[in-house]
């Protein structure tokens, strides 16, 4: 654990950035354990996707420990994953697939699946949150950071095909990964130090077969999301960045949390010396 006056009001802020990577993203849960262990909380997070749903947990108050037995207690009972999801699917389920292919309002899907902690507006959370989305007519990112909460993050989620789009704010919204897979750069203004979290994985590390037409849509969804980076990465990285080795787990593979769980817990200790470094960098340099 940092000493405390590394942790008290002089110390410097960290910014977290949580990518987006569809099931993967429960990769991010230990990431956030190694800051409660370190006594270190974010002054403000971004999420994109899953991230900014995993975020938004964490900047209601959960611990990562709270966030990784509620996540474990929720996928290890698919028959009430099923119950609830389709309670909400016949809400007007049937006629959305008729309209544009998408069976799932993410609403819907979030107020199933969600923690009841989680406050119904933005402005009660305990840590600033910034949700990613895409604006679909505009082709550009556009960031939520006020109002209600969970359609903001069902709409930073809303991937084509999958949930359906999102119209907030007077724009129609989709998944945030399609304009910013790992939103670090929004951070510079609000943290002195800046720490992303990459779950997009890579190349898929299975082989030699063919697709299916989701797991196509999806996966060349992840193609966009790592060019973007790519490219974002050129041009400036933040200062820590964790990428956890999840590259054998598909999106959709969420009833393998344990196994993605097992796979990302190495990448925490990583993160924990990457986060002493740069506190001990921070003070360094700093005047006086």
């Amino acid at each position: 654990m940092l000493p405390a006056d590394r942790r008290s009001a002089s110390a410097p802020r960290l910014g977290l950035a949580l990518g987006g990577g569809g099931a993967r993203g429960f990769a991010h849960v230990p990431m956030l354990e190694a800051l409660d262990e370190l006594g270190v909380a974010p002054s403000i997070i971004a999420g994109t996707s899953i991230g900014s749903l995993i975020g938004a947990a964490y900047a209601s108050g959960m611990t990562g420990a709270g966030i990784r037995a509620y996540c474990e207690e929720l996928f290890h009972r698919r028959t009430e994953i099923l119950k609830r999801l389709f309670s909400r699917w016949n809400e007007g389920g049937i006629s959305a697939l008729r309209v544009n292919g998408s069976p799932f309002s993410g609403e819907n899907v979030l107020k199933a699946l969600l923690p009841p902690e989680l406050p119904p507006a933005f402005e009660k959370l305990k840590t600033p949150l910034l949700a990613v989305t895409t604006d679909f007519y505009e082709q550009c990112q556009h960031i939520l950071d006020h109002g209600p909460l969970i359609p903001a993050i069902a709409a930073s989620c809303a991937l084509p095909g999958v949930l359906r789009p999102i119209e907030l704010e007077g724009r129609v919204l989709i998944d945030g990964g399609f304009s910013n897979p790992v939103p670090f750069d929004l951070l510079a203004d609000d943290a002195d130090i800046i720490a992303g979290i990459d779950v997009t994985a890579g190349p898929q590390q299975s082989r030699g077969q063919i697709p299916t037409l989701i797991e196509a849509i999806i996966g060349s969804n992840q193609i966009t999301l790592r060019s973007i980076l790519r490219e974002k990465l050129k041009a400036s990285a933040p200062d820590i960045l964790i990428r956890p080795d999840i590259g054998h787990f598909r999106v959709l593979d969420f009833y393998r949390i344990d196994e993605i769980f097992a796979a990302a817990d190495p990448s925490k200790e990583d993160f924990k010396r990457a986060i002493e470094a740069a506190f001990a960098k921070h003070e360094a340099e700093r005047p006086g």
